[in-house]
């Protein structure tokens, strides 16, 4: 059954974030996709530390296994669709997901692009500004990793819990992306890409580090 697993890098579980993702999950729902939501936001996630073992390990998890990171990668490796939900903070993502995409980037890299050819967008809830670059910094990762987005990032204004609500727009783009991703979810089922085979490393990682 084809799968979308979704990110909530938010802190308040229940907060504008998880309204949207929620609204984008429902449509998916409704087109007979299985969905689940992983709450990222108030766990405590290490960074990145750019060791280079996942490189050396090549098992598809980070060297690093005292928090949720590699189930993470796991359901994302998984699944068919990945949602990535995240407030604005300081003009950016939340420490929890970005610290989510910098270790699942390196582990996707060190094993020949895990989530390549896999449906991805993003959700932003944003008070006034930022939403932009934090859409960008889950969309490059979204991008790096070889994966396709279903169109525009959904975006919805509020501050306090609930105030998304208010936002009709915000609420219907989220829908819409809903909508989006479940009509090239249905359509890769029916005719699917050729299997991406997970071998090689991407070496252009450790070119870096040796350089």
């Amino acid at each position: 059954m084809t799968k979308v697993v979704a990110f909530n890098g938010s802190p308040r579980k229940d907060g504008n974030t998880s309204i949207l993702i929620r609204h984008i999950l429902e449509e998916l729902d409704n087109k007979g996709i299985e969905t689940e939501t992983l709450q990222l936001g108030g766990k405590t996630i290490r960074g990145c530390t750019a060791c280079g073992k996942c490189f050396e390990n090549r098992d598809r998890r980070c060297v690093f296994d005292d928090d949720m990171v590699n189930t993470c990668i796991e359901k994302m490796s998984s699944a068919d669709g990945i949602i990535l939900g995240s407030p604005v903070y300081f003009f950016d993502v939340t420490p929890e997901m970005k610290a989510l995409i910098d270790r699942a980037g390196f582990v996707s890299f060190a094993n020949g692009h895990l989530f390549k050819n896999k449906v991805g967008n993003a959700t932003v809830a944003v008070r006034r500004a930022g939403a932009s670059r934090t859409a960008d910094s889950m969309l490059h990762f979204i991008l790096a990793s070889e994966m396709i987005v279903s169109g525009l990032p959904a975006i919805g204004i509020g501050r306090d819990v609930g105030d998304v609500l208010t936002d009709e727009e915000g609420i219907a783009r989220a829908k819409s992306l809903g909508q989006t991703m479940a009509q090239l979810l249905n359509h890769l089922n029916r005719y699917p890409l050729p299997a991406h085979k997970s071998t090689e490393a991407d070496g252009r990682m450790t070119k870096k580090r040796n350089q």
